[in-house]
């Protein structure tokens, strides 16, 4: 038996300003050529069963374009006559009894199996049950939930556990609405033959639980994901698991440290053979305030022009032991460096080019 297993898909996710020729938000383009690149794994590789463990959508309300998008991809499997099992993850799980949730909508392609309702469901086969355990917004329900799972565990068939959740405090992705499983009922992953998970957007094995595996997300959700192992996971379920994940492309994420005490001796030394198209950091460290202002970030920028996108961060020497973000958020920014120029340049014609150079050119440092 093969099965497919992939989560976190996030449909419909956007960011930053930028568009592509035809005029979608490119990270939401790159999530839906990820998505993609999975279909297209699954009809080379025609699995028995295929299970997407949540977070379809990356929001209960999806636009026009990502359902669209998402029914035209199922579509094309659905003449393959594969079982497509898919529970709601806290994102495509509405907040209130009153919404109609999204994945309903899924119910009208054949042979896919969507579970949306907030309490657990057998999708039973001939060789093997899923037990699809969705977003439940409640947590109180869990407990009951988990006992009913377990009186339908059929020791002659395969059983498959399908959660949306974190298995421990590690897995938390310090998001609205999830839930941890409760590690008193973990003597349940024993008795199936394969634990899916989604929700933690890394690939792997769940501690001490060899059959416990998140598939990981297929795209990046946010600037502090740099994990390239984005893709889809096929297990063989024979005498014993077999594991194997399957990588996706997907744009670089790069970080550049610069240190302004040697800068342009860093900038000269810098490796930009890998920043085309990519979504790129720059961290300039040692800054003081007067420094600050002579690097500008559409200086800084124009070194990455190539790359899709550049997010400057800056850090600044300690100051009488304290750093000087401890103090910026009481004043503006300009303020502060107006200020400290003042206080710590004694030339008062280089006082007045710095302080004159703040005002001109804040609006880019603080807008690029």
């Amino acid at each position: 038996m093969k099965i497919i297993h992939f989560s976190d898909t996030h449909l419909g996710f956007s960011d930053l300003s930028i568009t592509n020729p035809e005029g979608i938000n490119q990270r939401e383009a790159d999530f839906y050529k990820a998505f993609e690149d999975v279909i297209d794994a699954i009809i080379k590789i025609k699995p028995d069963y295929v299970i997407h463990t949540g977070d379809l959508f990356h929001r209960a309300n999806p636009s026009n374009r990502a359902i669209i998008f998402a029914l035209t991809q199922l579509k094309r499997i659905e003449k393959l006559n594969i079982p497509f099992i898919i529970i709601a993850g806290n994102h495509s799980t509405p907040r209130t009894s009153t919404a109609s949730p999204i994945l309903k909508a899924l119910s009208t392609i054949n042979h896919v199996y969507p579970v949306f309702e907030q309490r657990y469901k057998p999708i039973v086969f001939d060789d093997v049950i899923f037990h699809a355990l969705p977003h439940i917004n409640d947590e109180r329900l869990i407990s009951t939930e988990l006992d009913t799972i377990e009186a339908h565990i059929n020791p002659n068939k395969r059983n498959i556990f399908m959660m949306h959740c974190s298995v421990g405090a590690h897995y938390l992705m310090h998001e609205f609405g999830e839930w941890v499983y409760p590690k008193d009922r973990e003597n349940i992953f024993e008795k199936m033959d394969y634990v899916a998970l989604g929700h933690w957007h890394g690939f792997g094995v769940v501690d001490k639980h060899p059959n416990v595996y998140y598939a990981g997300s297929t795209e990046r959700t946010s600037s502090a994901d740099r994990r390239g192992d984005k893709g889809f996971v096929t297990l063989v379920l024979e005498d014993t698991l077999q594991i194997k994940h399957h990588l996706i492309p997907q744009r670089a994420s790069l970080i550049f440290n610069i240190d302004v005490d040697d800068y342009e001796k860093e900038i000269a030394a810098l490796d930009l053979s890998e920043i085309e198209d990519a979504l790129v950091e720059v961290r300039l460290f040692n800054l003081t305030a007067s420094r600050s202002i002579d690097i500008t970030n559409i200086e800084i920028i124009t070194l990455f022009q190539k790359a899709l996108h550049v997010k400057v961060k800056r850090e600044f020497k300690e100051i009488a032991g304290e750093k000087i973000q401890d103090h910026i958020e009481s004043v503006t920014l300009e303020t502060y460096f107006i200020s400290h120029v003042k206080e710590s340049v004694q030339d008062e014609e280089e006082q007045k080019r710095l302080s004159t150079k703040a005002k001109e050119l804040f609006a880019l440092y603080e807008g690029a």
